[in-house]
């Protein structure tokens, strides 16, 4: 047997390590962006709304759905179905005279269960199915609901439901006095009248089903009526986040920066467009003309409420000034709240927007809105929110004007693609005269129009907070 070497007395040995020993470890993970569970994923929100539309499509297309008893076309049904579960309001027949009570019924519906969202219908089922809820699945529904908190998300979904469904019958318990004393129809006509308006209010849908008035002008002069839509069209525009902290801090110093964005944003874009409205109409005989000073104030107000979200008028649209129409525009890109019934960029995305500006003029790095300092997270998604909406309205502008062109002016069709992206539904006239083409393209407009901010937040919710493992060199770039 070999025996192994041994150092002989006297020889010092000194032991070097084999490079095989030495050569490091490589272990390779590969880094895959966490799978998506299918509440929170953005394609949920396309295939929930795109279902939501296939079914109301379907209803709309029976002969009972229409007070003439025959089949609705299929591009009629679509783009109703589409335009209320996108609570958008733009329509190609009209509502009270060609859809009976239950195509009214199933469009009451679609309105009722778009404006609530498909994150916050998709969280009350988990309730009512006793499901539990992962992180990922907590930080999905939080961005659905405009909260920033994890905690307590399943009790504020609850909450808004509670809250929305009560503010929704209080409007129409007072929509419905009103009516049976005004109108010349039975109370449960009355009732249904009142049910319906509320509900359409205060989800901005922008659908009314009053007999003889084309939207409110029926009711010009009845600042009960106007009062109590233009309440619920401010309520449902808030987002049940704002309303809550309104409710329980009732302070502007202690509100969120998120509430306190919103709140002052309401506030100068309500009273510019009044100032707008009451400027450029105040002596034109077709909208404010002939009204008292009074009534132009109100009238004033309630359109510039409107025109952000709801779609409701009581003056015609189509008439208007042209300064007027541009400024208009401008308010139903913008829109309401994050998380709120309406749609558009968001005030939100226009406050961190301006910030953004402010900080770039006084040459900082650091972005800051009323003593608290905004991520660059929040930044970049603000900007990428902007630039994609202008983006939007900018191809479907384009596309409707190759189409449209040719029979109705270049100013209407660039309103018309506003309002689609914007979900407000407010229009000149030409909704029902445009072509299959131009109303397919209408009809993904308003699903992109709705959809769109939020399918954004969702597909970055993962990313947010996230330390990148490397960065480029940094280069400087000529701007300006």
């Amino acid at each position: 047997m070999q025996r192994s070497w041994q150092p002989k007395p006297g020889e010092q040995v000194v032991r070097r390590p084999r490079p095989q020993e030495t050569r490091p470890v490589t272990v390779r993970i590969p880094l895959r962006t966490p799978r998506l569970r299918p509440i929170n994923s953005p394609t949920t929100l396309i295939g929930g709304l795109t279902i939501l539309i296939a079914i109301g499509t379907a209803l709309l297309m029976f002969p009972f759905a229409s007070t003439t008893g025959e089949w609705t076309s299929l591009m009629d049904a679509l783009f109703t179905a589409t335009s209320a579960a996108t609570v958008t309001g733009l329509v190609v027949v009209d509502t009270p005279t060609h859809w009976s009570y239950a195509g009214q019924a199933v469009i009451w519906l679609l309105i009722l269960v778009g404006g609530l969202g498909w994150m916050t219908m998709a969280g009350f089922i988990y309730i009512l199915l006793g499901q539990r809820i992962t992180l990922p699945q907590r930080m999905a529904f939080r961005e659905g609901l405009g909260d920033t908190r994890i905690g307590g998300i399943l009790r504020a979904i609850r909450n808004l439901m509670v809250t929305a469904l009560v503010l929704q019958l209080i409007g129409g318990v007072l929509l419905t006095v009103r009516f049976a004393g005004s109108l010349d129809v039975s109370f449960p006509e009355a009732a249904w009248l009142g049910l319906f308006q509320a509900v359409s209010g205060f989800n901005n849908a922008g659908f009314t089903t009053l007999p003889d008035s084309h939207s409110l002008s029926a009711f010009r002069e009845d600042l009960f009526t106007l009062g109590v839509m233009a309440f619920l069209i401010m309520l449902g525009g808030l987002s049940f986040a704002v309303m809550s902290e309104l409710v329980r801090v009732r302070r502007f110093t202690r509100f969120s920066l998120d509430t306190k964005i919103i709140v002052v944003a309401s506030v100068v874009l309500w009273a510019l467009g009044a100032l707008v409205v009451f400027g450029f109409e105040y002596d034109r005989p077709e909208t404010l003309g002939s009204m008292s000073l009074g009534q132009k104030i109100v009238h004033s107000v309630f359109e510039s409420i409107t025109a952000r979200a709801a779609g409701f008028s009581t003056i015609d649209t189509g008439v208007l000034n042209s300064a007027t129409i541009f400024f208009i525009m401008g308010l139903m890109f913008i829109g309401t709240a994050s998380a709120s019934a309406g749609g558009g960029i968001r005030l939100n995305t226009l406050g961190v927007l301006v910030a953004t500006i402010l900080a770039s003029m006084r040459g900082s790095d650091h972005v800051t809105a009323f003593g608290r300092e905004v991520s660059p997270f929040q930044v970049h998604r603000a900007i990428a929110v902007v630039s994609l909406g202008l983006l939007l309205v900018f191809v479907v502008a384009f596309i409707l004007t190759g189409t449209e062109g040719g029979h109705t002016s270049f100013i209407n069709v660039l309103f018309e693609a506003f309002s689609a992206v914007g979900t407000v539904g407010l229009s000149t006239g030409v909704t029902p005269d445009l072509s299959v083409v131009g109303q397919l393209l209408i009809i993904v407009t308003m699903v992109v129009g709705r959809i769109g901010p939020l399918a954004l937040g969702l597909a970055l919710v993962h990313h947010e907070g996230k330390t990148p493992l490397y960065r480029f060199p940094r280069e400087r770039v000529r701007i300006g």
